[in-house]
């Protein structure tokens, strides 16, 4: 038996790291929509919550990457 085969080189983590870096971009979408759909509440959509608009700013100001 040969050590040398015709077979095509693939790299067998591409499938994976790709979903993960799918997974990741997805997350960071869902955190920059919410915070933005934050943003836009009113002071009493954020009392019924229990939070206040510095609590908000305080969450909208944060990076999309940062959870």
């Amino acid at each position: 038996m040969s050590i040398f085969t015709h077979e095509p080189m693939t790299n067998h983590h591409t499938p994976g790291l790709l979903n993960q870096v799918g997974e990741t971009l997805h997350v960071w979408w869902e955190r920059y929509e919410r915070r933005r759909e934050l943003s836009q509440w009113t002071e009493r959509d954020l009392h019924d919550i229990g939070m206040s608009r510095s609590d908000i700013v305080f969450e909208t100001e944060k990076p999309f990457w940062r959870a």
